[in-house]
């Protein structure tokens, strides 16, 4: 991955573009289904999960999916909760600031990882509501496949007003 101000840019485009207008258990499950099919059609090895801090909606390892993807998710999921922002997008940031998160914030990388592939789930005038996230393959591939689900589950919710 090559950090850049564009790239900063189109994440913000895309968090901007993909508030939702509601978010519960039930859309946890629809989301979840469409990452995995997704997923399914490529034959990629991830694990895919949403939570809202403290509790998991969805989860599912695919074929080749390892326990080590579970780790990763639980700490890309954090760095969503704490800063409010796709982990790819703090990891950029960092990455241009020529820093660490460790070294920036003071939290440990075995708690945070500023690595793509979680997205944060927002409701339009409530804010954060949950995090969808992607582990298993590179960093930019597990952001797009999490955005590219999200694209699509809320074109399903268009559809369907």
């Amino acid at each position: 991955m090559t950090a850049s101000k564009e790239l900063l840019e189109q994440i913000a485009r895309e968090e901007q573009e993909l508030v939702l207008p509601h978010f519960d258990e039930r859309d946890a499950w629809h989301l979840g289904s469409i990452l995995v099919e997704l997923a399914q059609a490529r034959s990629v090895p991830v694990a895919i999960d949403i939570r809202r801090p403290g509790q998991i909606l969805f989860h599912v390892a695919l074929p080749g999916a390892t326990p080590d993807n579970d780790e990763w998710i639980r700490r890309k999921s954090n760095v969503v909760f704490r800063f409010g922002k796709a982990s790819l997008s703090v990891g950029i940031a960092l990455a241009l600031a020529g820093t660490t998160i460790q070294d920036k914030y003071y939290v440990s990388p075995l708690e945070f990882s500023p690595h793509g592939g979680a997205f944060p789930i927002r409701v339009a005038g409530t804010g954060l509501v949950a995090c969808a996230t992607v582990s298993g393959l590179p960093q930019e591939e597990d952001h797009t496949l999490v955005v590219q689900g999200l694209h699509q589950y809320k074109t399903s919710l268009d559809k369907s007003i």
